[in-house]
């Protein structure tokens, strides 16, 4: 776990309590928001009316955060929609007549595939590019020559048909959306059309992000472009190489060297870490016991490490793997129930703190009665901002601490632990030195 420690040079006119004196002072920025041993993000996949006609009910009636990935090109009032960046299709369809799928022409058919002008190929596309990025290179290209032919053939209904989860977001509206993004909850992309990416080649990868990370700018701000769930989870090399260049926050991987990443297929659970955090990522849907998920809450409450990462798609019959909302009315209770010990928060916050306790500097500084503290952020500003918890060890002898960042004075009352007393409080990462001060019992003054 790492602690940022700093060491300030004291004067006292006072009697210490024995053993305290070395650590009056130091500082260290907690491992999560509040000094809670352990993190929780609820996170949605799809978007689907369900979601927020039935779960978020009962997460605000509990007051819990969570972050929606949402499917931007069939909200109505969207600018962007699916679309192919390529040739003419049908010169691709004319070229599939006689010269098969190959290494070569794989991802611009593949990329095309949804848009030929038919009903019914986007799941030849889907399926496709889960067998591509499994490895599976003669399948996936057999499943092109497949599609192709029908085409061909004349075997599809003109038209077009977009993936089952773009539909199942019919009934919300951008309004909707920011009404709910009011209340706390965060709103993130979830790509245009909910395309299998490891099948798209590069233009149509970026469109599909760039273009619905500017659909939500404009609807809803720019604070709501920071994370980004590319669809199926997928951890592809070549597409996560893009959408990190464009989303500051991936669900689907966070290289940092400062976490170990457990992603939802693992079977692993968190074990000796040699890294400061652990992401893990579970899923709640219909194979998960009461039982088992309330053990994943458990663990990261116990650990001090874990960030646990709840996956949902499906609501009350609508969407994969599908959950009722009396499941998550219990299954939230549990989590609220141990609020004291679990930073519950969204998935774009905890992503923020974690990268500002790994980024920001702190240098302290003794004068007098007060105890100053500097702190340097080198993250962006407009983007680094939420608030982070500093536990400072101050004198036996103070009964209250006041402490000053130029906006606003909080007034603490020191906890002990064998170190000493300590209090833990909030600052800004981005704002002005913090005050640490308090008058001494009349016997202690100088």
């Amino acid at each position: 776990m790492k602690l940022l420690f700093v060491t300030i040079a004291i004067s006292f006119y006072v009697i210490v309590a024995k053993g305290q004196s070395g650590e009056i002072g130091k500082t260290e920025i907690t491992e999560w928001q509040y000094g809670k041993a352990g993190a929780v993000s609820i996170t949605y996949d799809d978007g689907s009316i369900n979601q927020f006609k039935y779960a978020l009910p009962v997460m605000e009636r509990l007051k819990l955060p969570a972050t929606f990935f949402i499917i931007t090109g069939g909200i109505p009032g969207s600018k962007y929609h699916g679309r192919f960046i390529g040739r003419p299709v049908k010169t691709i369809i004319a070229e599939s007549a006689t010269i098969p799928t190959n290494a070569q022409n794989f991802l611009e058919r593949c990329s095309a595939a949804g848009y030929l002008g038919y009903k019914g190929t986007i799941s030849y596309h889907t399926k496709a590019a889960g067998l591509y990025d499994e490895g599976k290179t003669a399948e996936a290209f057999q499943v092109m020559d497949e599609l192709y032919q029908k085409v061909r053939n004349g075997d599809f209904k003109p038209g077009y048909q977009p993936s089952n989860e773009y539909l199942q977001e019919k009934g919300s509206t951008w309004d909707d959306f920011r009404r709910d993004a009011a209340k706390g909850y965060e709103f993130a992309s979830h790509s245009i059309t909910h395309a299998g990416m490891p099948g798209l080649d590069s233009a149509n990868i970026v469109y599909e992000l760039t273009k619905s990370k500017e659909e939500i700018r404009n609807q809803m701000g720019e604070k709501y472009t920071f994370s980004c769930e590319v669809p199926y989870g997928y951890e592809n090399a070549r597409v996560m190489s893009i959408a990190y260049k464009i989303y500051p926050a991936l669900r689907n991987r966070m290289p940092e060297p400062w976490l170990t990443e457990l992603d939802r297929p693992s079977k692993k659970t968190p074990a000796v870490n040699d890294k400061d955090y652990v992401q893990w990522q579970r899923e709640i849907n219909t194979r998960a016991p009461m039982s088992l998920m309330k053990s994943w809450v458990d663990t990261a409450v116990a650990r001090k490490d874990t960030w646990l990462v709840l996956v949902i798609h499906g609501v009350d019959g609508l969407g994969y793997e599908a959950v009722s909302d009396t499941l998550l009315n219990n299954y939230f209770h549990y989590i609220k129930n141990r609020g004291s010990s679990l930073w519950i928060a969204t998935f774009g916050d905890v992503t923020k703190y974690m990268r500002e306790r790994e980024s920001v500097m702190l240098k302290s500084n003794k004068k007098g009665y007060v105890i100053s503290i500097n702190i340097t952020n080198p993250l962006d500003k407009s983007m680094y901002n939420i608030p982070l918890t500093l536990k400072t060890y101050v004198p036996a002898k103070w009964e209250q601490v006041i402490i000053d960042q130029g906006t606003r004075e909080q007034k603490i009352k020191p906890a002990k632990d064998a170190k000493g007393s300590y209090v833990i409080y909030q600052v800004s990462p981005n704002g002005k030195s913090v005050a640490l001060t308090m008058n001494l019992k009349g016997s202690d003054m100088p």
